[in-house]
C-alpha cells in the first residue's frame, strides 16, 4: 500500500487537476458565447422596438473578438435575414451596411 501514495500524488493528482482546470476554462468560454447571443438579441429587440424573439445565423468573431458580424431575422417574419456588426465593447449595433463600423468590420476585406 505504500507505494500507491507516490503514484497517486505524481499523476493522479495532477491529472485530475488539468481536467478541471480544462473545464472551468472551456465551460466559461461556453456560458460567455452564449451571453453574447443574448446581448446581440436584446441590442436588436430594442432597436426593432419588438419583444418578439430574434433569431441570429452565421456569426463571426472580428477585431480578435472585439466584434461580431451576423444575420439576424425577427422570429416569424416571411422577410429574409439582414446583416449587422456588433461591437462588444461598446455594446452598439450597427445595422446599416454602407456605414463605416461596418464596411471596415464586416466586408469581405476585412474578414481575408
Amino acid at each position: 500500500m505504500p507505494g500507491y501514495r507516490p503514484f497517486i500524488m505524481l499523476i493522479i493528482v495532477p491529472l485530475l487537476m488539468a481536467v478541471v482546470v480544462g473545464g472551468l476554462i472551456f465551460g466559461g468560454q461556453a456560458l460567455s458565447d452564449n451571453s453574447v447571443d443574448s446581448e446581440i438579441q436584446h441590442a436588436l429587440a430594442t432597436v426593432h422596438d419588438t419583444s418578439s424573439e430574434i433569431e441570429l445565423e452565421k456569426l463571426q468573431e472580428v477585431r480578435y473578438g472585439y466584434g461580431i458580424c451576423g444575420l439576424y431575422r425577427l422570429a416569424g417574419s416571411e422577410e429574409g435575414y439582414a446583416p449587422f456588426f456588433y461591437n462588444t465593447s461598446s455594446g452598439s449595433i450597427t445595422l446599416d451596411v454602407n456605414s463605416r463600423a461596418y464596411t471596415s468590420n464586416c466586408s469581405l476585406s476585412a474578414i481575408c
